[in-house]
């Protein structure tokens, strides 16, 4: 057991210093040398648990899709506004850029040509699927404008976020990806939210950290 306990471990810090090389140089520059002393790992320890380097990199974006998956779990049986929700799922992955390798190391991963098909099976979509169906209540409850609908609602959010996510790292700092995830959501729903729900909104603002903690009730995945 202390055997299996150990190999887990290790397996585990193999996995986050793959990610932390991944995040910082990408794929085709990442450097397997970098990662074993990142992991205090031997050569021999890691080609017990991965084949090759694509192997690590799959390894990474399993385990991103597992936080992704956590993220939109914690927000299942919220009973906030649909639009709440999405703002909320959007904010826990704008701290998971800020605060988790894994799923910074997953964005960097997915625009490399060798992981291209990921962006149809990854977290992305995880999410993706998750605010769509939420989209879908949003209209169903007269909250979203009939000239659009709940697909070209989250498609054209999706690709402002991804954008959000390169400015970011371009002209701005990490630290702002919050308030800039937010401002992509703000401007799609300016755009596509119905006048009585924004006016509403305009009035209440954005449900404030800690009643989305309560009404959520679990911690980030980290």
């Amino acid at each position: 057991m202390a055997q299996q306990e150990r190999a887990r471990r290790t397996r585990a810090a193999i996995v986050e210093a793959a990610a932390s090389e991944f995040a910082r140089r990408g794929y085709a520059a990442a450097s397997v040398n970098t990662i074993l002393e990142g992991s205090n790992a031997t050569k021999g320890a890691m080609y017990f648990h991965f084949q090759s380097k694509e192997d690590l990199a799959r390894a990474v974006l399993t385990s991103a899709l597992d936080k992704y998956v956590a993220i939109t779990e914690r927000w299942k049986n919220s009973t906030l506004h649909p639009f709440h929700v999405i703002h909320g799922i959007i904010d826990d992955i704008a701290r998971g850029f800020q605060n988790d390798v894994i799923i910074r190391a997953e964005f960097r991963l997915i625009v490399e040509p060798e992981f291209y098909s990921e962006v149809q099976t990854g977290g992305g979509r995880v999410w993706g699927m998750t605010g769509l169906g939420l989209a879908r209540r949003a209209q169903d409850m007269g909250d979203l404008q009939p000239e659009f609908g709940p697909e070209k609602f989250i498609r054209v959010l999706v690709a402002s976020l991804a954008g959000q996510r390169y400015m970011a790292d371009l002209v701005s700092d990490s630290k702002d990806l919050r308030s800039m995830f937010e401002e992509s959501l703000e401007v799609v729903l300016f755009a596509m939210a119905t006048p009585k729900w924004l006016d509403a909104w305009r009035v209440e603002g954005w449900p404030s950290e800690s009643v989305a903690a309560v009404e959520n009730a679990s911690d980030l995945p980290v």
